[in-house]
């Protein structure tokens, strides 16, 4: 008897200054399956979507979310704007968004049999990276 493929979830974001809403939400992802995948978004990537490079170059944030207990394989992102790319590599069964992040266009009728679940946030008020970088909690 073949076995069945394990469910296979994706997450990304840009996880810099690691913190217990980047915690819930890889929690949460993996609750969805049995292997998660984490693409962590390139500097390049984060300073075209937000305007900004994080304050924790790629390598290290990298490192973060491939030693997090839930992660089965973290790797950054491609340069560019195709997140398309990374997905049909992954071949993920479940894409986890964070409650903040929108599927790219394009994601649905190229991966139509590709569930897509936008996860609970976790004290947004208190556990955003942007929040945290201004000086909050």
């Amino acid at each position: 008897m073949k076995a069945l493929p394990l469910r296979r979830v994706l997450s990304c974001g840009t996880f810099d200054h690691f913190h217990p809403g980047h915690d819930a939400f890889l929690s949460q992802a993996r609750r969805l399956g049995e292997e998660l995948f984490v693409v962590v978004s390139r500097d390049e990537n984060v300073l075209r979507l937000k305007g900004r490079t994080p304050d924790q170059v790629e390598d290290v944030r990298l490192a973060v979310v491939a030693d997090h207990g839930c992660v089965d394989d973290a790797r950054l992102g491609y340069p560019g704007a195709d997140f398309l790319r990374v997905v049909a590599d992954i071949r993920p069964h479940v894409i986890a968004l964070g409650y903040d992040q929108r599927a790219p266009r394009g994601l649905e009728t190229a991966f139509p049999d590709c569930e897509i679940v936008t996860l609970a946030p976790f004290e947004p008020d208190r556990f955003k990276s942007s929040l945290l970088r201004e000086g909050g909690t």
